[in-house]
């Protein structure tokens, strides 16, 4: 009976030594493990590097281009003449208007002098010289620096040159008393023409 009772004590003492071992029920913080956090956060879309914005095209202004190529008075002071009216003719007469510049001058002897300047959006300066048809006999005038083309015609006393770069015709119209003196008027202006052209873009 002794025997029984003792291996019945060493039974609960063994098994109160290994519950020891393992967690306290009763105690929630170490009979728990602690959660993995977990965040809602959801994870940043990865960048995408954006380059600097493309600037647009900047559309230049025909018509003020054609003012800055326009003979001014004093680019004509030396001819002696004064600002006048008068409607353009002959080969600087056509359908362009808000991006054309016009400018007339008198001499004292009454001969008359005109300079156009005229933009050309959807064709080149150069082939609308080209196909110019100017009246009269193709005259020679001395070749400017810095233009696409030049013609040069006169009918009677009255000579026109017309001068073409990138954009812009530059046409001058000279009436005099014979067509000499239209040419000679004609030639001493052209390298100022040449220059007002060759200095826009």
């Amino acid at each position: 009976m002794r025997h029984r009772q003792a291996i019945a004590l060493a039974a609960v003492a063994l098994v109160g030594l290994t519950g020891c071992d393992g967690p306290d029920p009763n105690n929630l913080e170490t009979y728990y493990d602690d959660p993995v956090p977990t965040s809602s956060t959801p994870p940043a879309a990865a960048e995408t590097p954006v380059g600097p914005a493309k600037a647009a095209p900047v559309t230049p202004d025909l018509g003020a281009l054609a003012q800055r190529a326009l003979l001014s008075d004093a680019d004509v002071a030396e001819e002696g003449v004064q600002p006048a009216s008068g409607e353009t003719s002959g080969c600087l007469t056509d359908g362009i208007s808000a991006t054309s510049r016009t400018a007339t001058w008198r001499y004292p002897s009454g001969s008359v002098l005109r300079h156009r300047v005229a933009a050309y959006p959807d064709e080149s300066a150069a082939d609308a010289v080209a196909r110019a048809g100017c009246a009269g006999k193709t005259v020679s005038v001395p070749a400017q620096a810095g233009v696409d083309r030049q013609r040069a015609w006169c009918e009677g006393k009255t000579c026109t040159v017309l001068l073409a770069k990138g954009r812009l015709v530059s046409g001058l119209t000279v009436s005099a008393s014979t067509e000499t003196r239209a040419v000679d008027a004609a030639k001493r202006l052209l390298p100022a023409m040449a220059a007002k052209l060759a200095a826009q873009p």
